[in-house]
């Protein structure tokens, strides 16, 4: 069986002599530096770095130096275009005072050496910003201590730049390739005993890094997992019951036998569990032309049970209801809501409705598996490489310890490549046949039986009194799950405007459903903070006050702030950084200015994954109602450091148009248990012309940790979009998507 990982990335175009030279570091006397992501305590005094490299400090170690001075920095986390292959060795590339030109960066595969290399969330930079710099200094320090070693000298004298250790007074200098021998052989020092750089002598973060993989990219060389190749491998494709929750009742499996190419079909019970084996019909064929042409002439009775009277119609109608009866879950309340609402000098009422949509990633999802004596080798880009082996462990009964995971490179993730179904289903479909199996999924399949993001209801009431101020909010959201699981859309009880609103209600509801739910990208807050901000908009209208600067005073001083502490998918907010992005976003967009009849400014800020956005959006709405996007500025505070900022203005360039796109297009709806869209021709991406012609990117630095960039730009561009609609057009956009709304 093929077992070979596909070949390392790298920094510089001279990969193939790099690549060698790093599979062979080890045997030309380099220096291997692998501290756990456990712990960067780092090892115990008097430890090698030579010595760990045989008692169980990784061979897929973090850094790894070759005498001919070859830097190999290995990216933990999954790279779904998010640049997290990039930036993460960026980190430990600073610290090691190495020269990017010297970087070949290889995508580790899942190994307990790494600690979690679970992708998602925006905790990548979050999590391990500080354990790789300790990783960076610490090999640091080792090399600056054979250089002194080598010349008689004292450390203080010597200091690593650019790929060697310099000594000032004598003007000498050794590369690391020339130190990696004697740095492997000293004793490795504990994280207390390392010296991380000051942020203001960084060279590299902070600075525009093109993505490493780009000049492979660009060649259209084998990279993603639909590139992937292995010797003997066979192409599957699979069937399952268009009606969500249906098994097999049978199938024309001979006559699918004895078609051109076609080595085997067969069906597959599977358990229906969401993260589990669905029941269908697998085809395994010489290619993936004959797998997909023997599926087109497969014949399958199904037993559809109850799914088939699920309709998008009426689940919106049941989460309408639901969301003006009392809600499941009282999530937090302060004060007395309902009182204070009841005495109000004004009420505002308005009920917000989103929409099921689905992830829609480019790649569609594919995962090659091959079984061997026992033992199951996966090639996949996962989210969370660690969950599948366990998923597929339950399901399929193989031992985690017989399961290898090499992680590749996938084109977009947004959370459904979180889930393991298409996984469990490779597996399944290899421990039948006697090869490798590629399992690819077609563009139909993924819109049929994705991971959806439910759709749901917030319905909003706020008080004001005789001044404008709010002085009561009762916010009941209603959305769906499956199976029992956590919502897609979770609710975190000290979302805004927690804590600045006297008399506060926060409640959920969740309907079970049998449409597979699951995140997609900023779970929760990509809906809450459409209708939030949607809403105080509608409360500043109300009491005729400036929708920007309602907000500001709504928010109130940072005296006031009580809730716990920032996490990375809230549990909390920083007042102080939510005012500095909104003022700042006002100055940047010039807000208030005059504009021509039929446009309009609308703004919107949320706070989600460790980020803090704000958002104006400038559009254009015709006579006849088209709506063009004219402008977008952004300003975020994502902490102390930006780690690669070309990545990061691309990642909020990229979250605002995905975010417009699903507020502008994407839908999807349901008819007897089965999606009704399909494919691109009837599930509307956003399109370049209709992109905003201008997004501008701008970054507030505080004295808080590095944070990631793929989620929280997303969250606003829907309110704000919306909210200059009403601007421009006296019209309030109460229902997702734009495109069945009348502008006109």
């Amino acid at each position: 069986m093929t077992n070979a990982p596909p070949p390392p990335t790298h920094a510089s175009p001279h990969f193939r002599r790099r690549a060698f030279l790093a599979v062979s570091a080890l045997a030309g006397g380099g220096i291997v530096l692998g501290l756990s992501l456990r712990s960067t305590e780092g090892a115990s005094t008097g430890s090698t770095a030579g010595a760990r490299a045989s008692s169980g400090f990784q061979p897929n170690a973090f850094i790894r130096i070759s005498s001919e001075g070859v830097v190999t920095l290995v990216a933990k986390q999954m790279e779904v275009g998010q640049g997290v292959k990039t930036s993460l060795p960026m980190i430990l590339a600073e610290e090691l005072e190495v020269d990017w030109k010297d970087v070949v960066v290889e995508q580790g595969d899942l190994d307990a050496a790494y600690g979690s290399q679970f992708t998602g969330a925006s905790t990548s930079v979050l999590k391990n910003y500080q354990p790789l710099r300790v990783l960076g200094a610490t090999a640091r320090s080792m090399l600056v201590t054979a250089a002194a070693q080598t010349w008689g000298v004292p450390e203080r004298e010597c200091h690593a730049e650019r790929s060697a250790v310099h000594h000032a007074a004598t003007g000498r200098s050794l590369a690391y390739g020339a130190l990696a021998s004697k740095a492997a052989t000293l004793a490795v020092p504990s994280a207390r005993a390392v010296h991380l750089k000051n942020p203001k002598d960084f060279k590299l973060l902070g600075t525009r890094v093109g993505d490493v993989d780009s000049p492979r990219i660009v060649r259209g060389e084998a990279l993603y997992g639909l590139d992937l190749q292995l010797p003997g491998m066979l192409h599957a494709s699979y069937e399952r019951c268009p009606v969500f929750g249906g098994v097999v009742a049978e199938a024309n499996l001979a006559e699918i036998k004895a078609l051109p190419g076609v080595r085997d079909a067969f069906v597959l019970e599977g358990s229906g569990g969401l993260q589990s084996l669905m029941p269908g019909v697998a085809i395994v064929a010489e290619s993936t032309w004959a797998a997909l042409s023997a599926r087109k002439k497969l014949r399958v009775r199904w037993t559809e049970g109850q799914a088939a009277r699920t309709s998008w119609a009426e689940l919106a109608a049941q989460a309408r209801l639901a969301s003006q009866q009392a809600g499941a879950k009282v999530l937090r309340q302060d004060g007395n809501a309902g009182r204070a609402l009841a005495s109000a000098a004004k009420l505002v009422e308005a009920t917000y409705v989103y929409p099921f949509i689905c992830h829609a990633a480019l790649e569609p999802l594919n995962c090659t598996a091959a079984f061997e004596d026992g033992s199951l080798t996966l090639w996949v880009g996962s989210q969370a490489p660690a969950w599948a082996v366990d998923h597929i462990h339950r399901a399929l009964a193989v031992p985690k310890e017989k399961i290898r995971l090499h992680l590749l490179r996938s084109g977009g993730g947004f959370g459904r490549r979180l889930s393991s179904d298409f996984i469990v289903e490779a597996a399944a479909i290899a421990m039948r046949v006697s090869a490798p199996v590629k399992l690819m999924w077609t563009r139909e399949d993924e819109m049929q039986h994705d991971h959806f993001r439910a759709g749901g209801v917030h319905a909003l009431r706020g008080g004001l009194d005789a001044s404008g101020r709010v002085v009561a909010w009762h916010d009941h959201s209603v959305t769906f799950g499956h199976q029992g699981q956590q919502p897609a859309a979770p609710l975190d009880e000290a979302e805004f405007p927690a804590q600045r609103v006297d008399h506060f209600t926060l409640e959920q509801t969740v309907i079970d459903c049998r449409i597979p739910t699951g995140a997609w990208r900023a779970p929760g807050a990509n809906v809450h903070a459409w209708a939030i901000q949607s809403f105080i908009d509608e409360l500043a209208f109300a009491a005729a006050r400036d929708p920007l600067a309602f907000r500001l005073e709504l928010l109130g001083d940072e005296s006031r702030f009580a809730i716990g502490k920032l996490l990375s998918r809230g549990k909390g907010y920083q007042v102080g950084r939510m005012r500095r992005v909104l003022q700042a976003v006002g100055e940047k967009s010039e807000w208030g200015k005059t504009l021509p009849h039929g446009q309009g400014q609308g703004v919107a800020f949320h706070a989600s994954y460790g980020g803090y956005v704000a958002q104006v959006a400038e559009v254009s709405v015709s006579p006849e109602g088209l709506l063009r996007v004219d402008r977008v500025v952004c300003v975020c505070d994502v902490g102390e450091q930006i780690v690669n900022l070309s990545g990061a203005e691309q990642q909020v360039q990229g979250a605002i148009v995905d975010g417009l796109s699903a507020a502008w297009f994407q839908a999807v709806d349901f008819q007897n248990g089965r999606a009704v869209q399909s494919n691109f021709h009837d599930y509307r991406l956003l399109r370049l012309a209709e992109a905003p012609a201008r997004i501008e990117v701008h970054f507030l630095r505080s004295d808080n940790p590095p944070s990631g960039l793929g989620e929280p730009a997303l969250p606003p561009i829907a309110a704000a979009v919306c909210n200059a609609i009403f601007k421009a057009t006296g019209r309030r956009i109460r229902e997702l998507p734009l495109i069945r709304a009348k502008l006109a």
